[in-house]
């Protein structure tokens, strides 16, 4: 017992240490490809005769920047895809050069006769909606970027300038070496109630634990029906009289019984959610299907698992749905984050998929290709993968006579009373 024991539970001790610790520890040594927007929106100016555009320098001065290596992935596109994208979740923030940046710019070496002279702004914009640490890391990053741009800018007017600036005010002096200011703001903007950005996660983790732990439920309660486990109530131990089954018949039984009762569960959920504690949501119909899919689809994919493995099943469950999924749902860290293994497991992990479908209703408008089409998809490949997995495997044992009653043989055919 000591040693059984002792070894299941360290195992698991281990093997969440492994999958939260590690997935966390160090996500800026991890980072890989963050897609940030590049925007270069600036018309430039004429200065001296030529025309000059600080815009073009600043932007291909980053994409050639080596200063963060391949952490960020820079996306130089026009400011409508740039809203597009960030709207989509496909971007975890932006820097935009603003229109009039070489004229505010450049105006800086001609002096403000009331010594206050404008300071050109680069804007970087943040998006919560696609995770709280992504954004902080895309913040980061393009905040450096434009600091660095500033300083760059500043040599340029600098020695534009030359000996005439001890002409200057003192203010535009000091101005000149660092001339643009950085604006924070908001890329994609969420309604209150939408928990920073996390409310999808959340949402999503109630939709697979709802179906885990009703998948140990509904699974025990189909084997105490069935006579094959008695039920403790307190004091009492009920018993029913044995109706022999097939394994695969009582799967199809407890999968019957999952895909019917997600319809309330579902709606309770949503129901809890949205109306008892105000989560905003929009397109509430579509989030109700998706939610009654998504417990359907977890809870038949534990109880083939509580099936194929026994009573080991409910760990293999508890690993597959929460150990290696939370890590790797792309909520407190995002995938590009994530160590080599983990993102390999973000890959067909279902709360990561279920994560991405929700995101997508409660904060892009519902967009396929913001995260909904692969929920679609990837849920009802896991449906099929469950369905060959479960009664494959279960079949198999019927067909070597691995019955659940010791003393059956193959010669006895289970069966289930019409």
């Amino acid at each position: 017992m000591w040693i059984a024991n002792g070894v299941i539970t360290g195992v698991l001790a281990l093997l969440f240490a492994v999958f939260y610790v590690g997935a966390n520890i160090d996500p800026v040594d991890h980072l890989s490809k963050l897609p940030v927007g590049l925007v270069d929106a600036d018309k430039g100016a004429a200065v001296g005769g030529n025309q000059v555009d600080l815009g073009a320098q600043i932007t291909e001065s980053i994409k050639k920047s080596t200063a963060a290596g391949d952490k960020i992935d820079w996306k130089v596109m026009g400011e409508k895809e740039m809203r597009e994208e960030l709207g989509k979740g496909k971007l975890f923030g932006a820097l935009v050069v603003p229109a009039d940046f070489t004229a505010s710019a450049t105006a800086l070496t001609g002096g403000v006769p009331d010594g206050t002279p404008a300071r050109p702004t680069l804007r970087v914009l943040t998006n919560q909606s696609a995770g709280s640490l992504g954004s902080s890391l895309a913040r980061t990053a393009t905040t450096q970027a434009a600091e660095n741009a500033s300083l760059q800018v500043g040599k340029e007017l600098t020695a534009q300038i030359g000996t005439a600036q001890a002409k200057l005010p003192a203010a535009a002096r000091v101005l000149l070496a660092d001339p643009a200011a950085v604006a924070v703001e908001d890329g994609h903007p969420l309604d209150s109630n939408s928990g920073l950005g996390l409310t999808a996660f959340y949402y999503a983790l109630t939709l697979v634990v709802v179906g885990m732990l009703s998948a140990n439920v509904i699974g025990g309660q189909v084997d105490h029906a069935l006579g094959y486990t008695h039920n403790d109530m307190g004091p009492l131990r009920l018993h029913r009289p044995l109706i022999r089954a097939t394994r695969a018949q009582t799967l199809a039984i407890s999968g019957t019984l999952m895909t019917g009762l997600s319809l309330p569960m579902g709606t309770l959920v949503m129901a809890g959610a949205v109306g008892i504690m105000g989560m905003d949501a929009s397109h509430l119909p579509l989030l109700w299907l998706y939610s009654v899919c998504a417990i359907a689809v977890s809870g038949i994919g534990a109880l083939t698992l509580l099936a194929v493995f026994g009573t080991p099943g409910m760990l293999v469950v508890t690993l597959v749905f929460i150990g290696m999924a939370v890590p790797t749902a792309g909520a407190a860290t995002p995938i590009e984050a994530l160590p080599g293994f983990h993102r390999f497991l973000a890959e067909f992990e279902p709360l990561r998929q279920i994560t991405g479908g929700v995101r997508s209703i409660l904060y892009y408008d519902a967009q396929g290709d913001a995260g909904l089409t692969r929920g679609w998809v990837m849920m009802a490949a896991a449906l099929v993968a469950a369905a060959l997995f479960g009664f494959g495997v279960l079949g198999w044992y019927d067909r070597k006579g691995l019955h659940r009653i010791p003393g059956e043989t193959t010669a006895e055919k289970p069966t289930v009373p019409a």
